[in-house]
């Protein structure tokens, strides 16, 4: 018996986004991006991914045992459409593209406040440039951006 597998030609589903980094509540790129499209921000965690100092902005890594802290954030439905064809540019992400530093995925968090798992898209390293991350990148060993230390800042 054979099994093929779909791949969807027609638009993304509308999942809220896990953002771990300058997109974050805070940080420069909320307000640039996100303030006012969206209806909810929670404090959120991803398992299985550990964090990477760009320098200067984060990328994600998928690795058994980690977890990232960011937040999970649910665009308003009016701006759904823009927003996640803003972010997909501001990520330099293209379906398909080898030249991608970000892949645009759907994986599961989980919200700090009620442990409720929501399935989400996030943008991780893509595979060479999480190759590099692993061999010579600075990892942020807390998980969290904003706890990366001085070390990690720009300034």
């Amino acid at each position: 018996m054979t099994t093929t597998t779909a791949v969807s030609t027609g638009p993304a589903p509308e999942l809220p986004f896990f953002v771990y980094g300058t997109l974050r509540p805070g940080e420069p790129n909320h307000a640039l991006f996100l303030r006012g499209r969206t209806s909810r921000e929670e404090p959120a965690r991803l398992g299985d991914a550990v964090l990477y100092d760009g320098p200067g902005y984060p990328y994600v890594v998928e690795e058994s045992g980690g977890v990232v802290t960011g937040d999970l954030v649910t665009a308003l439905p009016e701006a759904y459409g823009s927003l996640l064809a803003e972010l997909d540019r501001l990520e330099e992400y293209r379906p398909g593209d080898p030249r991608n530093l970000y892949e645009r995925v759907a994986r599961e968090v989980v919200l700090s406040g009620d442990g409720r798992r929501v399935r989400a898209w996030l943008y991780l390293a893509a595979p060479p440039v999480a190759a590099r991350l692993r061999t010579r990148g600075g990892r942020i060993e807390s998980g969290d951006w904003r706890g990366r230390g001085a070390w990690g800042e720009e300034g």
